[in-house]
């Protein structure tokens, strides 16, 4: 990905909704979210995801419930709420209306 200055600050908004897209079709714990991320291509780190997640939870976006891990101690699995999935939604809209402005404008 660009390392322009005004595309990392693009990027940096995106981690949010890409985050609820990434467990809004399957419970996911957060390793498995930073890998989803990053097969997409988006260059997600561990130490901005966790506190996002825990925002997300207590603004009531995402929900966990843990789960027994055969390889370890047990893991936090996220899934969206209905809120969530009306925020996912929402930035979906938003997004539609921002690349037809972009693909329209001076053409």
């Amino acid at each position: 990905m660009q390392t322009d200055p005004k595309l990392v600050a693009l990027r940096r908004g995106l981690l949010e909704p890409l985050v609820l897209a990434a467990v809004e079709s399957q419970q996911r714990y957060a390793a498995e979210i930073l890998a989803a991320l990053r097969e997409a291509g988006f260059p997600a780190q561990e130490g901005a995801l966790y506190p996002l997640l825990s925002k997300l939870r207590r603004d009531g976006l995402v929900h966990h419930e843990w789960r027994e891990s055969p390889s370890g101690p047990p893991r936090k699995y996220f899934s969206l709420t209905d809120a969530g999935r009306g925020q996912l939604a929402a930035f979906r809209g938003y997004w539609d209306e921002l690349t037809h402005v972009i693909e329209t404008i001076g053409r």
